[in-house]
């Protein structure tokens, strides 16, 4: 006996709509967003060859207008009127979850503040999937974005992260990724970390190691694909007494500069390479006015 067919979805209520898409393989999609997707009066895309792709390979049909961050500040005008208006709009981005390092949060804000429903439809996310499969510790992370191209901003904002007690997770490119991966080492030490590339397609590949490791790994020099990196936790150390960390300056200062004495502990340590750098200096001017 066959089973009975499902109900058709219910007619979609106004509003707007923050659809998940596939990062890859595109079965990887709900049932409710398809029907999301379906049963809008317009979907917004990142790019609408991409969205014609997904909504072709699902036998779907739908209005598709660009939404990227070039069209997004002349198109979100006309977009909130269509809301107010009581229309269906979808947004999505090429893959993933939208607003996740792409353009959007200023719609979903100015639709809040003008009394608009917002509806989440979760699916597929690039971030989670690393996470997930990178063998690192999942119960606390920090999503980072993309950070700087140029290596001396790149270590700067690394820096900022590198006592935070959480794995951080990072979006990277290609050319940028073994660069990337020497600052990371350099400045957190030799941490865990996992390399995942090109999550749920045909050459899927997650690396794991050793942040100094997987930089000098064949594998990671100027790869092809979309990239996650996502690095483990301070490592689980005693914090030094401020006269251990003092030896441990005065002894590196002896062979190095104050800046890269500073890196060097920090890495051995897990302690803020600006502190040991300002410490450095202090400890460096003390020993000169002794002279």
């Amino acid at each position: 006996m066959n089973a009975p067919a499902p109900p058709p979805a219910a007619p979609l209520a106004p509003g707007l709509y923050l659809v998940a898409t596939p990062i890859g393989h595109l079965r990887d999609i709900t049932l409710r967003a398809l029907d999301v997707l379906g049963g809008v009066d317009l979907v917004l895309c990142e790019d609408t060859r991409m969205g014609a792709k997904l909504l072709s390979a699902h036998g779907l049909k739908a209005r598709l207008e660009r939404y990227d961050e070039h069209a997004a500040a002349r198109a979100r005008p006309e977009i909130l009127r269509r809301l107010s208006e009581g229309q269906r709009i979808a947004l999505t981005s090429d893959a993933g979850t939208p607003l996740v390092s792409d353009p959007g949060y200023r719609l979903v804000r100015e639709a809040a503040a003008l009394g608009v429903a917002i509806y989440p439809v979760p699916g597929p996310s690039a971030l989670l999937a690393a996470l997930t499969v990178s063998g690192l510790p999942s119960d606390r992370f920090l999503f980072a974005g993309f950070t700087p191209p140029r290596s001396a901003a790149r270590r700067r904002v690394l820096e900022e992260l590198a006592t935070v007690p959480a794995s951080l997770i990072f979006f990277e490119t290609g050319p940028r990724l073994a660069a990337c991966l020497a600052d990371m080492a350099a400045v957190f030490g030799p941490r865990e970390a996992a390399v995942a590339r090109e999550l749920t397609k045909l050459h899927e590949t997650v690396l794991r190691g050793r942040l100094d490791d997987l930089a000098q790994d064949p594998l990671c020099q100027t790869p092809k694909g979309e990239i996650v990196v996502v690095v483990g936790p301070p490592l689980d150390v005693a914090p030094l007494s401020l006269a251990e960390a003092d030896a441990a300056l005065i002894e590196a200062t002896a062979r190095l500069g104050p800046s890269a004495a500073a890196a060097e502990v920090a890495r051995a340590t897990g302690l803020g390479r600006r502190d040991l750098y300002a410490r450095a200096l202090a400890l460096r001017s003390a020993g000169e006015s002794k002279r």
